[in-house]
C-alpha cells in the first residue's frame, strides 16, 4: 500500500479559531493527505501543536471542549500592566496533552511568536508547551509568556501566517496554507501571492464562549473539500 502524500501545513492565527483549524485539518485528511510538518500561530499553534504531537482531529476537538467557557479557564494577572489575564492553565493543559520540547513530536513543528525586540521568531527547538502558549498570548490580553528565558507573546502581532519565515525552515517546500480571516494581527504585503491558500471566515468565538463549535468547524471542513483541488492543482 503506498503511502499517503505529504504536505506541510500552515495554520494562521485567528482569535479562538480552533473550530475552524479542526475543519481545515480533516478536510485535509478526507483528501487523503498527511503532513509533512506543520507551522502554527496562536490558535494555529494549540491546534498545530496537538496534531504534531499524534492526536487525532476528533481527540483534538473533544480536548478543546476543556475551553468551552475560555475565561472561566483563565486567571486573573499579578501584574496586570503585561496582561489581564494569565496563561498558566493553558500551560497547564499543553503540558498533559504534548511533549515537553519539540524534538520528541511525531512531526517536524514551528511556533511563530513575537520576540521580546519585537521582531517575528520562529520557534523550532526548546521546550514545547511554553512556545505554544507564547503564541497565544495577545499582548494587554495575556501575559507574555518565557521561553527559554525570552518573554514573548503572540506571532500574529508581527506576521499572522509566518510563511517568509516558514520558507527559512522549510527551503524547498510549498506548503498548504490555512489562512482564517484576519481579526487581529498583521499580513506582509505579498506573502501570499502564489501560495496554496484555503481561506475560512474569522471565528465567531470569544472569551465568554467558543460558540457554535461543531458548525464552525463543519463550514470550514466543507470549504477545504471544495477548495483543495483547485488548489493543489
Amino acid at each position: 500500500m503506498s503511502e499517503s502524500p505529504r504536505v506541510d501545513l500552515i495554520l494562521s492565527s485567528g482569535f479562538l479559531g480552533f473550530a475552524r483549524h479542526l475543519g481545515f485539518l480533516r478536510g485535509v485528511e478526507e483528501a487523503g493527505l498527511a503532513p509533512g510538518a506543520v507551522l502554527g500561530t496562536s490558535s494555529g499553534a494549540v491546534i498545530g501543536g496537538l496534531y504534531a504531537a499524534g492526536h487525532s482531529v476528533n481527540a483534538i476537538e473533544a480536548m478543546i471542549e476543556e475551553f468551552r467557557r475560555p475565561i472561566l479557564r483563565l486567571g486573573f494577572a499579578r501584574n496586570p500592566l503585561r496582561g489581564l489575564f494569565s496563561l498558566g492553565r493553558l500551560v497547564e493543559f499543553l503540558e498533559a496533552h504534548v511533549p515537553a520540547r519539540f524534538d520528541q513530536l511525531e512531526l517536524p513543528f514551528a511556533v511563530g511568536v513575537t520576540d521580546a525586540r519585537g521582531a517575528h521568531r520562529l520557534i523550532t527547538s526548546g521546550p514545547l508547551p511554553q512556545a505554544i502558549a507564547a503564541s497565544s498570548a495577545i499582548p494587554r490580553v495575556f501575559q507574555p509568556i518565557a521561553v527559554d528565558g525570552e518573554l514573548c507573546v503572540d506571532g500574529g502581532v508581527c506576521d499572522r501566517v509566518g510563511v517568509r519565515a516558514y520558507d527559512r525552515w522549510r527551503d524547498g517546500h510549498d506548503p498548504l496554507i490555512h489562512r482564517i480571516l484576519p481579526s487581529l494581527g498583521r499580513e506582509l504585503p505579498g506573502a501570499l501571492l502564489g501560495r496554496r491558500v484555503i481561506e475560512s471566515p474569522r471565528s465567531r468565538a470569544n472569551l465568554f464562549s467558543l460558540g457554535n463549535f461543531r458548525a464552525e468547524a463543519e463550514e470550514s471542513y466543507r470549504i477545504t473539500a471544495e477548495r483543495l483541488q483547485t488548489v493543489l492543482g
